[in-house]
């Protein structure tokens, strides 16, 4: 059995990794006996740590929130995964939390234990993402309560000279993705889905009223998300220009290839395949890069493109190829 202070160190430890645990579970994770676990309750209870007892047939434990909690324990995994999550935080573009995450990152690594804090001084990790523009860390946290609480939000969006009424939206997520920050909502006005960039978003308040929580399309963020940035670019926009082709070829071989886009099974080995890009031309060159037989689906716009492809591709096949000044043409010319 370990020593006393060790052990109260690792009871602490579990008590703060979930809400709640029952008498034998923490009995068995610390291989003690229940009566040692109720004795060392009461000593961290001593030490100022509120811990309530919960009614059951073993007994129960929760680690209750209180202006006056002791520091929290992290055990040398924990302090190292929040570590690392602060450094992302702290050098992902355009965030807006990259001050306060670096002071935070600094505050941690000034009371680690010196045996962490040397592993820790030669970690370094730096978020690699397509700067975005810098997102008001007092409208994420505004966004991130209201999410929180069910409340409907108001605010302006996109231009600041747009004169428009403020959109009204019931928030069911806030997330990141490739540097941009994005608030998942119910559009009242709209009645549907939309996924708004949080810096275009100016906040209206005071909030709405409460509402019970949308099921999300898909059935998660995850989900959602996919769906939502296949084939666009941006969230709230989309691709000038998208199309959708037959490729003869299996959707699990085309998937591989595909970073941006959806991708159906249309059969054994055929797939429907729907891209987006800038232009028309760059769409069809974009689906000529799979290498396999395409029957466009739609729309015109891409059929006549590819044609407009196929018409440069001859041309540059019958080219006679380039040579340099002052030299002779091949023999038998």
């Amino acid at each position: 059995m370990p020593k006393t202070s060790a052990r109260l160190l690792a009871l602490l430890s579990l008590l703060q990794t979930r809400r709640d645990w029952s008498g034998t579970l923490l009995a068995d994770r610390l291989d003690i006996s229940l009566r040692t676990v109720r004795r060392d309750v009461d000593r961290l209870r001593e030490l100022g740590y509120p811990i309530a007892a919960i009614k059951g047939p073993d007994g129960g434990y929760r680690l209750s929130a209180g202006a006056d909690l002791p520091p929290l324990l992290f055990d040398d995994e924990q302090a190292v995964a929040l570590t690392v999550a602060l450094q992302i935080a702290a050098t992902t573009p355009g965030n807006g939390l990259a001050e306060a995450a670096e002071r935070a990152l600094h505050t941690i690594r000034q009371v680690m234990p010196s045996r962490l804090r040397h592993r820790i001084a030669a970690l370094r990790v730096t978020a690699v993402e397509r700067p975005g523009t810098p997102v008001d860390g007092d409208v994420l946290l505004a966004l991130s309560a209201a999410v929180h609480g069910h409340e409907v939000v108001r605010f302006d969006y996109g231009d600041a000279d747009a004169d428009r009424p403020p959109r009204r939206a019931e928030p069911h997520h806030v997330v990141t993705r490739d540097g941009r920050w994005y608030l998942i909502a119910w559009d009242l006005d709209r009645a549907d889905w939309r996924t708004f960039r949080v810096d275009r978003i100016r906040l209206r308040t005071p909030n709405g009223p409460r509402f019970a929580p949308r099921s999300l399309p898909g059935g998660d963020v995850a989900a959602y998300l996919t769906g939502t940035f296949r084939g666009s670019q941006e969230a709230d926009g989309g691709w000038p220009c998208q199309g959708t082709v037959l490729v003869d070829r299996p959707a699990a071989v085309i998937a591989t290839y595909t970073r941006e886009g959806l991708v159906e099974q249309a059969g054994p080995d055929r797939c429907r395949v729907t891209l987006g890009s800038w232009s028309w031309a760059g769409l069809a060159a974009a689906f000529a890069r799979y290498d396999a037989e395409l029957t466009v689906v739609g729309p015109a716009e891409l059929s006549a493109a590819f044609a407009q492809l196929s018409r440069r591709a001859a041309r540059a096949a019958i080219s006679p190829p380039p040579t340099s000044a002052g030299s002779r043409p091949p023999a038998g010319h």
